[in-house]
């Protein structure tokens, strides 16, 4: 028997629905529960052929029980080794290298040392900074956000220098990046699943958080939907997620990718929706369960994006990639959404 477990913290109506929906399915040799846990041991194997991750990003102890788990064979979803490597500013240098418009973003050294460091720790950095080309080359207004930040904690709308130099002096230890702020027309969410199934969510990201998934909007152009469903699809497969939400301003006809590392993206009934909730749903249950039917143990069964095979800088590959340059997909189904 094939087990697939489901990693969670304070959310409720998701990981239920996704343990039910593949039980449901009476999948020979295949059923799905809660991971547990009573002891981790170097090396050893979880007892899990897959596992759904939705709250290592939060506790570390379950990321490094992850990696081990994945180093004795198991399918973690998402790859815990990259999503500990990943964050925000190299996402956006990565949709500049591959052809997928961001806003202008620039990196930011924290504002107070990092403990155990001194001055001397910083000699290779100049300062001040060149903050008259950082301010020309990001405009105003524009935000300021934790390079690897989430759930818009510590999120700040600038509207001048001044402003500027008073929200910093406020960022302590962080690390932030200053971006563009980008005047949208409208404003997508979309669910990627397996790198290559996407639906595309209305969504307003100034609502109250339960009232961002909009419905009854006009639908926008065939256009610029397919524009932003093949960009959903490249960031993923580049960035190797199985599981991810990209988040688009459209400006000017033009989708810029706003937020695209949420691995363990919001799937809550009372958020997302009855529609949006089944997609996920039953497209996250048939695409574990396609997992856990090529599963080969004690083998690497994790997803490694095209960066990690081919690197970014190749911009050749975009256009001229071939069946084996992508990366490793199973076949998914899903009902129509």
């Amino acid at each position: 028997m094939k087990k697939i477990g489901i990693l969670f913290g304070q959310e409720n109506t998701f990981p239920q629905a996704f343990v039910d929906r593949i039980n449901k399915k009476a999948v020979k040799n295949i059923s799905a529960e809660f991971v547990l846990i009573d002891k981790v041991i170097q090396g050893e194997a979880s007892g899990y052929d897959v596992i759904v991750d939705r709250i290592s990003q939060d506790v570390p102890f379950y990321r490094a029980m992850l990696k081990n788990a994945a180093m004795s064979g198991t399918a973690v979803i998402n790859n815990p080794f990259w999503w500990s490597a990943d964050e925000k500013f190299f996402n956006n240098a990565l949709a500049v290298k591959i052809g997928v418009p961001v806003p202008k973003t620039v990196l930011l050294p924290s504002r107070d040392m990092p403990d155990s460091t001194t001055g001397n720790s910083f000699r290779n950095l100049e300062y001040p900074l060149d903050w008259e080309g950082i301010f020309n080359y990001v405009g105003f207004p524009a935000y300021m956000k934790p390079f690897d930040g989430g759930g818009w904690r510590d999120v700040y709308k600038l509207h001048d220098p001044e402003d500027f130099f008073d929200k910093f002096n406020q960022t302590r230890q962080l690390v932030m990046m200053l971006q563009e702020e980008i005047i949208f027309e409208d404003y997508f969410r979309c669910y990627c699943v397996g790198g290559q199934h996407v639906r595309i969510m209305q969504y307003e990201p100034r609502n109250p958080h339960h009232l961002r998934y909009e419905h009854g909007k006009a639908p926008a152009s065939k256009k610029i939907l397919t524009q932003v469903k093949d960009y959903v699809i490249k960031l993923n497969q580049y960035l190797g997620y199985d599981m991810n939400t990209v988040e688009f301003a459209i400006r000017e006809g033009v989708p810029y990718a706003i937020d695209f590392c949420n691995p363990a993206p919001d799937a809550d009934l009372n958020s997302v929706g009855e529609e949006n909730f089944e997609w996920i749903v039953e497209t996250m249950a048939t695409y574990a369960i396609n997992r856990a039917k090529v599963h080969q143990p004690n083998r690497d069964n994790l997803t490694w994006g095209q960066f990690v095979k081919s690197g970014a800088a190749k911009t050749d590959l975009i256009s001229n990639s071939t069946a084996a340059d992508a990366p490793t997909k199973t076949t998914l189904k899903p009902k129509a959404s």
